[in-house]
């Protein structure tokens, strides 16, 4: 949990986008020693361009846990279906690319004999990486999350899961509440009321689902965000004034990478 005073960075998708992964990191300030807000960041790996359908997002993963080291309080990386499909072997076809596959060929055709102690290494990262970051505000609770669980898969889901530590069960494909959490679409207005009764929250932040104007509001309070396109936006929250989620929908605003990268 985090608490006001302060700012946070929300964001949604990144799949190795260096410009606006760079972007979002000066919008924090944590080019210096301190960090001057919070930020979260998921769904980090699996781009839409490889070279040769060989996929290197290995490389933003591990900026992204070097920057996790160098400010462990305030860059919060959250649990992502594609980072998740990597480490339990669950296959994701990508504009027709077997994206796990071309991902672990990028680490094997990089470390050769080493790469076996390389993707050990990634699996107790994106191990390490929580479902969500709860968000303490004058007004009420919000929940930073990659996901929510489908309406449809709720019976199968425990909520509880937030409340715990991750178990092995939990990552299981289709049936651990983990991978229910991450991998859900299709919420509906009862679900998500459902769902702020029993976490005590008033809004979702999430990820997810391809959004092409980079925000989408599903009533009645969760915000999806998509940063990895040239729409894609960033939501710059005062801990101590959050908006409304209706609020979001003007406050976001498109992630532009810093000029000295464009030059």
């Amino acid at each position: 949990m985090i608490n006001p005073p302060g700012r946070l960075i929300a964001t949604g998708d990144l799949h190795d986008n260096p410009l606006h992964f760079a972007r979002l990191i000066e919008l924090a300030g944590m080019g210096g020693h301190e960090a001057q807000a919070h930020v979260t960041l998921h769904e980090i790996i699996h781009p839409d361009q490889l070279f040769g359908q060989v996929d290197f997002s290995y490389r933003a993963l591990t900026r992204v846990a070097q920057l996790k080291a160098d400010f462990p309080e305030h860059v919060h990386v959250l649990l992502a279906n594609h980072e998740l499909a990597q480490i339990v072997g669950a296959g994701i076809i990508k504009n027709g690319v077997r994206v796990v596959e071309a991902f672990t060929e990028g680490i094997e055709h990089t470390f050769d004999e080493d790469a076996d102690e390389v993707i050990r290494a990634i699996e107790v990262f994106v191990r390490s990486m929580p479902l969500a970051l709860r968000v303490h505000t004058p007004r009420g609770d919000i929940l930073c999350a990659h996901s929510l669980p489908g309406a449809a898969a709720m019976g199968r889901f425990d909520p509880s899961v937030l409340e715990r530590d991750l178990r092995d069960e939990d990552y299981e494909p289709r049936r651990g509440s983990a991978h229910l959490m991450v991998w859900g679409r299709d919420y509906d207005a009862e679900q998500l009321e459902d769902l702020v009764e029993r976490w005590g929250v008033v809004m979702f932040i999430l990820g997810h689902q391809h959004v092409p104007t980079g925000i989408e509001l599903i009533p009645p309070n969760a915000v999806v965000l998509n940063s990895d396109h040239e729409r894609g936006v960033y939501l710059e929250i005062d801990l101590s004034d959050p908006p409304t989620p209706e609020r979001c929908l003007w406050e976001a605003r498109p992630i532009t990478p810093p000029r000295e990268m464009l030059e």
